[in-house]
């Protein structure tokens, strides 16, 4: 891997060392599986999929692009998990999910491959994990049409988000492996909003979204203090 590229080598590891386990909706990827019909329908909500050209960045095993692809939308998955992108093509064969597609490209060079060639783009779970969240929302801008949507979903920086997302998720409940989130890497939605800002992203909506671990259950609310959504809109 060349050194300019924005990904985190040992992140990479880490999601290709699981990448057999994406489709397991029991797995590591339990919550994963869990809250990608919430997104899915906020998504579509704002942005209505079908007939739509979309990017998702960071596709990993391609949970919330092959859901996409179920929605009408023409997708392509994009990540630099080689074996994460694997399990997403095989998966997509098996379902005979058709209008998706998956390439292993860093999400700054493809902004300057296809600049403006997609209706809407997702970047979900993914800003935390790279060394420079603001390149990738700028690339992500580049890479919508005028008008165009782009979602991003993320982890707030505070003790409230340290302490559920990290010592409760990972240490006490184990829903996640240990590791998989850095508290350093967490961003505020003060500084998504000012990276989307300079980008040349207007914010639309912002939700939260919350676990109650003794029902097991996720669902949206106005709460952006842990787990956040922004929808924002590439000004025209």
């Amino acid at each position: 891997m060349s050194d300019n590229v924005n990904a985190d080598p040992a992140e990479l590891a880490k999601f290709s060392e699981l990448a057999h386990r994406w489709w397991d909706p029991e797995s590591e990827f339990k919550p994963l599986h869990q809250i990608n019909p919430l997104r899915l329908e906020w998504i579509n909500g704002i942005c209505p999929l079908s007939g739509k050209r979309v990017l998702d960045v960071g596709c990993g095993g391609g949970i919330l692009a092959d859901s996409m692809a179920r929605k009408g939308a023409d997708v392509l998955g994009i990540d630099l998990a080689t074996k994460a992108l694997r399990v997403a093509q095989l998966h997509a064969m098996e379902a005979q999910t058709s209008n998706i597609q998956y390439r292993e490209i860093s999400v700054e060079i493809l902004a300057q491959e296809q600049p403006a060639s997609f209706d809407a783009v997702t970047c979900m779970e993914m800003l935390e994990h790279v060394p420079d969240p603001a390149s990738v929302v700028q690339a992500c801008a580049r890479l919508v049409k005028p008008g165009g949507s782009v979602f991003f979903s993320t982890i707030n920086r505070n003790a409230k988000a340290f302490m559920l997302a990290i010592v409760g998720a990972e240490y006490v409940l184990n829903m996640l492996p240990r590791g998989t989130h850095e508290y350093a890497k967490m961003i505020k939605p003060s500084e998504l909003a000012l990276s989307c800002r300079n980008a040349g992203l207007d914010i639309e909506a912002t939700r939260g979204l919350e676990y109650n671990p003794l029902t097991k259950r996720y669902w949206m609310s106005d709460d952006t203090s842990v787990n956040y959504l922004f929808a924002t809109r590439r000004n025209a």
